[in-house]
């Protein structure tokens, strides 16, 4: 057994020293730790600049960010809006007018199909908080729809526009509101804009700095999920439309403004009550502007930003009902 101890004492021994040898041996031998050492030290100093500049962006003043155009600077936008009494006359003309309350340096032409002011909508005009004008021009007899006859038959809204291009240039009277048209020589683009679209506040800045005549895509509109000019290398070539696309310009109502100095310097640019079905618009363009010289808007009119949208019609047979009864709808609610 001290033989076997000896033996196993002897092979550790040996074992042992061969280790240590080793060791001394390769404590002569060059390292290739360097270049890692390097590598860290030269983090360490790109943090510390890093930390040196952000202490220095602590004690720096901050910039002054770019300020918008004052709204004194801004051309106004004139919104020209035919109406017409009926039961959601009302409802048609708070979403709008909520709608425009959100654009700055906006002057909103309202008129009615009226002989006069009426209550309803005077109220509404003087609680909108809007800068407006308030014009009431009745359409002839000899331009109304007839009992049974569709609403595409006649034009709506004809005299109207035209009564509010009359004022625009110093021609015709206010009921309410402002009632000085704007000087010779004021900035400033003209918009039609039904009481019953829907429209994004971002298409007003888009037609704000129109030259001449600017043009968008609309949507829901003769039976296309929109329609609008056709764009190549920023100019309009054609135009998306399947319903009479030989018209010289088939656009809605709701797809263009006119830069109002235009507007004053042609005075007998205005809608013709007798144009066929769907050349309303074309009558009052075909005397601005060619067609080649439409100005695109909206990212080249791939983006819409108005709708041709119509309120349903209510249905009354209820309340028709309880007025047989005597038990009808207080009339001076007004709705």
């Amino acid at each position: 057994m001290k033989l076997k101890l000896k033996n196993v004492f002897l092979v550790y021994f040996l074992v042992s020293i061969a280790g240590l040898l080793y060791a001394l041996v390769q404590l002569g031998q060059p390292c290739d730790c360097l270049p890692a050492l390097r590598a860290a030290a030269e983090q360490l100093r790109q943090k510390d600049l890093r930390i040196s500049q952000l202490q220095t962006d602590l004690h720096r003043p901050p910039a002054v960010p770019a300020q918008p155009p004052e709204p004194e600077a801004l051309p106004t936008i004139y919104v020209i809006t035919p109406t017409y009494a009926r039961l959601v006359q009302k409802a048609e003309l708070v979403r709008l007018s909520q709608t425009l309350s959100l654009v700055p340096r906006l002057h909103w032409l309202l008129v009615e199909d009226a002989e006069g002011p009426t209550p309803l909508v005077s109220g509404l005009l003087a609680a909108s908080g809007l800068l407006f004008t308030h014009l009431a021009v009745l359409t002839p007899k000899a331009q109304q729809l007839r009992e049974g006859e569709p609403g595409w038959m006649r034009p709506r809204g004809v005299e109207q526009r035209n009564g509010a291009l009359a004022w625009l240039r110093g021609q015709g009277g206010a009921v309410g509101g402002e009632k000085d048209p704007p000087s010779p020589g004021s900035p400033g683009v003209v918009y039609f804009a039904d009481d019953d679209n829907t429209y994004s506040r971002a298409l007003f800045e888009e037609m704000r700095w129109t030259r001449r005549v600017s043009v968008w895509p609309v949507g829901l509109v003769g039976g296309l999920r929109f329609e609008g000019p056709r764009v190549q290398d920023g100019r309009v070539v054609g135009f998306h439309t399947a319903w009479e696309p030989t018209r010289p310009f088939p656009v809605d109502m709701a797809g263009f403004a006119v830069a109002l100095p235009l507007l004053l310097a042609k005075p007998d640019a205005r809608f013709d009550a007798a144009a066929p079905r769907g050349h309303l618009e074309s009558s009052l363009l075909s005397r601005l502007v060619d067609p080649k010289d439409l100005e695109p808007r909206a990212a080249n009119c791939t983006r819409v930003l108005v709708w041709h949208t119509r309120t349903e019609k209510p249905k009354m047979k209820q309340e028709e009902q309880m007025q047989r009864q005597g038990q009808g709808s207080d009339p001076a609610v007004e709705v």
